[in-house]
């Protein structure tokens, strides 16, 4: 039934002005055709990603979206410069490594947006 569909991220927000700052400008997203104001809409590789405005933003305390990436260090470095700050978590098995955590041959790093939705970069 839904094996064969694309899923999509859902994120809530405060304000999308604020959001819209920070997905575009500091992750570089392009919009998409937006669903009103109150609905933001960006593509990312083949998926999709939605950013609304809810009284709920900010209360997930898990990872909300999730960017597969070839460098984690790299992209790492590229948002740092635009002012995005890494979360570091204690995990089993994982070595930090300044703010990406290394666990074998994979990498992540954690960041949160302006309402505290945790968002990460793997490799």
């Amino acid at each position: 039934m839904l094996s064969d569909r694309n899923a999509a991220a859902t994120i809530a927000v405060r304000d999308t002005k604020t959001a819209k700052n920070f997905y575009e400008g500091a992750l570089g997203l392009k919009p998409d055709a937006s669903e009103g104001k109150s609905v933001l809409k960006y593509r990312s590789g083949d998926s999709t990603l939605f950013v609304y405005e809810s009284p709920f933003a900010g209360t997930n305390k898990a990872t909300a979206a999730t960017w597969v990436v070839d460098d984690v260090d790299k992209v790492v470095r590229d948002l740092k410069a635009k002012g995005v700050a890494f979360e570091h978590y204690d995990l089993p098995g994982a070595v930090l490594r300044g703010d990406v955590h290394v666990m074998g041959d994979h990498k992540a790093a954690w960041f949160k947006d302006p309402d505290g939705n945790i968002l990460s970069v793997v490799a």
